[in-house]
């Protein structure tokens, strides 16, 4: 019997968990498919804005855009899958409402990750004399402190129960895409055999960010500067910080089996292990759905 090649693709895909359900991007194709409380997929097939500006294909400079264009698709898939997952009319987040929610999201992780981290690391600095002859131990330390706020900040969430649905359509997401990435027929069984773990993952992004920003954070001089200016600083250098992420992202995903790739991905990968969990039959399904629209 001839085997099935998986459908072809155009570019690389990208997708995202949404409630009970799961995104899928393909180029400029989109697909929602959310599983509704009657058991029936109900999936939406759109179309997405290819930006055009030279600042989204510059390498270093695309990365910190791409991810706030990432942003605005993914909070407006995610409160159109709410709407079906509860069957209530959406609530679109267009205009200044989107400008609104964007900031006050922003606002958020740069206080969680940004303003707290540099805290605690300005204290423990004042009291522990080495650290305060060195530029690098102090980000060090402020890295180090990111990395657990976020560990604490995820398994805080995950101990809810809509968040853990989505950690499994997150498992979902990977394994669907991989098994298509091996061009294989797109079947629960064939999906549940592959990992849920992907390079190409946004946790991967961000505790790639984490890593970078250590080292790129060392040009400014720690011990020198003011609180404030420490962090309008670092705040200044995100931008950077997110184009170099996303170019090693980038290229992680497309050598995957490269020693040096799978180094630099390690830490990212494990991090997975809290964000993605093991999906049933019916998520896959669902997964399924939303790739195949896009295809």
């Amino acid at each position: 019997m001839k085997k099935e090649k998986a459908l072809p693709t155009e570019e690389i895909i990208g997708g995202q968990a949404v409630m009970e359900g799961v995104m899928m991007l393909n180029g400029n194709k989109q697909a929602i498919a959310v599983r509704n409380p009657k058991g029936k997929i109900v999936v939406k097939k759109g179309t997405i804005r290819s930006p055009k500006s030279v600042i989204f294909k510059t390498p270093l400079i695309r990365g910190f855009f791409k991810l706030m264009y990432m942003m605005i698709i993914g909070i407006r898939a995610m409160t159109y899958s709410t709407s079906i997952a509860i069957e209530e009319e959406e609530e679109k987040i267009e205009g200044w409402g989107m400008v609104g929610f964007m900031f006050l999201s922003v606002a958020f992780a740069l206080l969680l990750f940004k303003f707290l981290p540099l805290l605690i690391t300005k204290f423990f600095v004042s009291k522990i004399d080495f650290l305060s002859n060195s530029n690098i131990w102090p980000n060090v330390v402020d890295g180090v402190i990111k990395i657990l706020i976020m560990i604490l900040y995820i398994y805080l969430i995950s101990l809810a129960k809509d968040t853990k649905r989505v950690f499994e359509y997150h498992g979902a997401e990977h394994k669907v895409v991989r098994c298509n990435e091996a061009k294989e027929k797109l079947t629960v069984k064939n999906a549940r055999k592959f990992s849920r773990y992907h390079p190409r993952c946004g946790t991967a992004f961000i505790f790639g960010a984490l890593m970078i920003s250590i080292l790129i954070y060392t040009v400014i001089p720690f011990n020198s500067t003011t609180f404030w200016q420490n962090l309008g600083l670092r705040i200044l250098l995100l931008p950077l910080v997110m184009g170099v992420s996303y170019e090693v992202l980038r290229l992680s995903g497309k050598n995957e089996n490269n020693i040096f790739f799978k180094a630099i991905t390690a830490p990212g990968m494990w991090m997975q292990r809290l964000t993605t969990k093991e999906p049933d039959s019916k998520q896959l399904e669902v997964a399924i759905r939303s790739l195949k629209a896009t295809l």
